[in-house]
C-alpha cells in the first residue's frame, strides 16, 4: 500500500499505509438490521464498545440511525441523544479514534464535539449540504459513501460510483477539506444488486485510483447472504471474512465489520501473505 495517513486534528493520524484497518460497528440503535436492540441501552452500548476496542479494532464507528433497507428515519435530537453520551463516555477512556455513523451535519457537530474525529456520511456529502461545512470546521476526517435511492441492474455501476465519489471529493474540497482526510467507500449493499456489489468488488483499485484510502463495508448484508444462502445476518460470518479478505487483497485500506476479533486475525494473515510476497518478488 501507498503511505497514507489521515490527519484527524489535535495532532492525531490515522495510518492506511499497512495492515488493513478494521473499523469495528457499534450500532446504538433499535432497529438496525444485523445487531438492532442489542446494544440501545447504555451499559450495554458501552460494554460492547469496551469489548470492540480489546479485541483489536484500529476505529470504532457509532451510530444513531439504522441505514438498513426500509429504515425509519430517526429525528437528529434523537439520533444525538442516542450516540452523544456514549462517545463522551468512550473518549475519556479509549485510545483509538472515534467515528459518527451519521447522515446529519446537526449530528456530526455533537458528536465531534463530543469526542469523535471521523464523520461516515453514507450520502457523501451530497445529503445534509451543511455536512461538508461541519467537517471542515472541525478539522475532522470524513468516509465518503457512495449511495442510490434503488437499484438499477442496467447501469454502469463503476462509473455511477467513480462520478459520485468524485462530486463528493469536489464537495469536499469547496469546503476547504483536504483530500488527505477523506475515506471513498462504494457502498456496498446500498442501491445495488448482488452482481453490482461483486463488480465493485473486483474494481477496488479503481476507486482507490481517485487518490483516497478504500474502505469496504459487507459485514453480514445481504449480498453475503445472496452467495452463501445463509439468511440471517449473525449465521454470515464466514462469508462476511472471505469479502473482506479479497476486498483487502485487492487493496481496501480499511473494512467496517461487526466481528472485530475475527476480522482482526484475517487482516493480520493478509498482510503477512502480502509481505511474504513482496520479500519473494
Amino acid at each position: 500500500m501507498t503511505n497514507r495517513r489521515i490527519p484527524l486534528g489535535h495532532g492525531r493520524t490515522l495510518d492506511c499505509s499497512g495492515r488493513t484497518l478494521v473499523m469495528g460497528i457499534l450500532n446504538v440503535t433499535p432497529d438496525s438490521f444485523s445487531d438492532g436492540g442489542h446494544h440501545d441501552e447504555f451499559g450495554r452500548a458501552l460494554a460492547h464498545g469496551r469489548q470492540l476496542v480489546a479485541q483489536g479494532a484500529d476505529i470504532l464507528d457509532i451510530g444513531g440511525e439504522s441505514t438498513r433497507p426500509g429504515y425509519t428515519p430517526v429525528p437528529a435530537d434523537a439520533e444525538i441523544e442516542r450516540i452523544e453520551p456514549i462517545i463522551l463516555a468512550l473518549a475519556g477512556e479509549i485510545t483509538i479514534p472515534i467515528s459518527v455513523d451519521t447522515m446529519k451535519a446537526k449530528v456530526a457537530d455533537r458528536a465531534l464535539v463530543a469526542g469523535a474525529s471521523i464523520v461516515n456520511d453514507v450520502w457523501g456529502f451530497q445529503g445534509d449540504p451543511d455536512m461538508a461545512k461541519v467537517v471542515a470546521a472541525h478539522g475532522a476526517a470524513a468516509v465518503l459513501m457512495h449511495n442510490r435511492m434503488s437499484e438499477n441492474a442496467a447501469i454502469d455501476i463503476v462509473a455511477d460510483v467513480r462520478d459520485f465519489l468524485l462530486r463528493s471529493m469536489e464537495i469536499a474540497q469547496n469546503a476547504r477539506i483536504s483530500l488527505d482526510r477523506i475515506i471513498l467507500d462504494p457502498g456496498i449493499g446500498f442501491g445495488k444488486t448482488p452482481e453490482q456489489n461483486m463488480i465493485l468488488l473486483h474494481e477496488i483499485d479503481t476507486i482507490a485510483a481517485l487518490g483516497c484510502p478504500v474502505l469496504i463495508g459487507a459485514s453480514r448484508k445481504r449480498i453475503i447472504g445472496s452467495v452463501t444462502g445463509r439468511t440471517h445476518p449473525s449465521e454470515r460470518l464466514a462469508g462476511s471474512l472471505a469479502f473482506h479478505t479479497l476486498a483487502a487483497q485487492v487493496g481496501a485500506h480499511l473494512v467496517r465489520v461487526h466481528d472485530v476479533g475475527e476480522h482482526v486475525d484475517a487482516m493480520k494473515m493478509v498482510a503477512a501473505f502480502k509481505s511474504t510476497k513482496q520479500a519473494r518478488a
